[in-house]
């Protein structure tokens, strides 16, 4: 049976825009959705990103967090006939706090994997506190528990296929520690790819306060260089990946470096809204 992809709608945010999208719409509320993610088609279902702990942990944030019963993550995983014991890996695009706060809610026989410099960084104050303290004493209690965490080394090691087809390497963006999923599927290789993405459409379709068509805009909220998130960005979208899935917004058909279409809520898919290219030089 080939990889698939099911999007498993963990509930909303409600936050100031330009932490989304540099420069945007300042002082602006946008509500985003956030997303995980469910491999099937090994031996072993894997899930991909956690969501956040509860409502109130936004508000430490500033935020407003919309979760509610039908976006419980046992209730995700039940649509498709999971169960948290069921689910062999839980990877980690990186642990900000709405990435890694329901990995309690899986046993200790589930291997969390994330990279060992986002474990690092997740506790130097430099993103302080955007990863709270219950989500990372967990992962430090996984730490004591010998097969309940795994690291990685991909800034060294280079990628690492996890299991047949599903490979992990370091995203180079967002967090130090950041890393990127990549899943071979039937209809081609769909990217995970954390945060480095947060709005396809003002980052990289038409992106904002911006000098040309692929000076692609950054997010407002990151560890690292601007240069590094363009960059990251750009090698994403030559990648040769034909899928990218974001956390926080629907997953996007690439070709060629360009947006040709947007999915929904699992990949492969149909395509729900195609992407005309831009004529940048019409007569």
């Amino acid at each position: 049976m080939a990889l698939e992809i099911k999007i498993l709608d963990y509930g909303d945010i409600e936050l100031e825009s330009s932490f989304l999208v540099l420069g945007r719409d300042c002082g602006r509320v946008r509500r985003v959705p956030v997303y995980g993610f469910l491999i099937l088609g090994g031996q072993y279902p894997i899930v991909v990103d956690t969501g956040y702990r509860d409502n109130a942990i936004m508000e430490t944030l500033g935020m407003r967090g919309l979760q509610f019963h039908e976006n419980m993550i046992e209730r995700q995983l039940a649509n498709h006939g999971v169960k948290p014991g069921d689910v062999r890996y839980v990877l980690h695009t990186h642990l900000h706090i709405d990435h890694a706060g329901k990995d309690d809610h899986f046993p200790m026989n589930t291997t969390v994997v994330i990279n060992r410099r986002e474990l690092e960084y997740s506790v130097s104050g430099l993103m302080h506190p955007q990863y709270p303290k219950p989500d990372i004493i967990h992962l430090i209690e996984r730490l004591h528990h010998p097969g309940a965490l795994r690291l990685e080394d991909l800034e060294i090691s280079g990628p690492v296929e996890l299991i047949p087809g599903v490979f992990l390497e370091a995203a180079g963006a967002h967090t130090e520690g950041s890393m990127n999923v990549h899943v071979d599927t039937a209809e081609g290789r769909a990217t995970i790819c954390g945060d480095v993405i947060y709005d396809f459409n003002d980052q990289v379709i038409d992106p904002v306060r911006t000098f040309g068509p692929e000076e692609y805009q950054v997010t407002g909220n990151h560890g690292g260089s601007k240069r590094g998130e363009k960059g990251a960005i750009r090698k994403l979208m030559y990648s040769g990946a034909k899928f990218l899935l974001p956390i926080h917004d629907k997953p996007a058909m690439v070709e060629h470096g360009q947006v040709v279409g947007r999915l929904d809520m699992q990949i492969p898919g149909p395509v729900s809204q195609s992407v005309p290219k831009r004529n940048w030089f019409a007569a």
